[in-house]
């Protein structure tokens, strides 16, 4: 359902009201987050697992700096696969990994589409 023209003026205003206005915030939310990375996900993984085998050897033996040292690897395997990947990707040749190219932020580009909506 299209929206009436006093409809479409209204959201016009809202749009460069907010653009305007609330500049901070309009570049927030124009950011993306970069690609997985998918190293940093398989080697936090290994870590994590072997984190595991460790605590499991020291609740084993007894041992409960095994069993520490066993959860900090754990720990710090659970940060590096969720952890943030950065602004790199996948290259599309399967090369290894690139930073990522950006054309600007989102709100940028779509700002310029409607002003060459606008004026033609």
């Amino acid at each position: 359902m299209p929206l009436s023209e006093q409809e479409q003026r209204l959201l016009d205003e809202m749009e460069r009201s907010l653009y305007h206005g609330d500049g901070d915030f309009v570049a927030s939310v124009g950011r993306t987050r970069g690609g997985v990375n998918y190293t940093a996900l398989v080697g936090g993984v290994l870590l994590a697992l072997g984190g595991i085998g460790v605590l499991l050897a020291g609740v084993a033996l007894h041992a409960w700096i095994v069993g520490v040292l066993g959860f900090i690897a754990m720990f710090a395997g659970v940060l590096v696969a969720v952890g943030n990947p950065g602004r790199r990707t996948l290259r599309a040749g399967g090369r290894g990994y690139a930073p990522v190219r950006r054309r600007g932020r989102f709100m940028d580009r779509l700002a310029e589409r409607w002003e060459r909506r606008r004026q033609g």
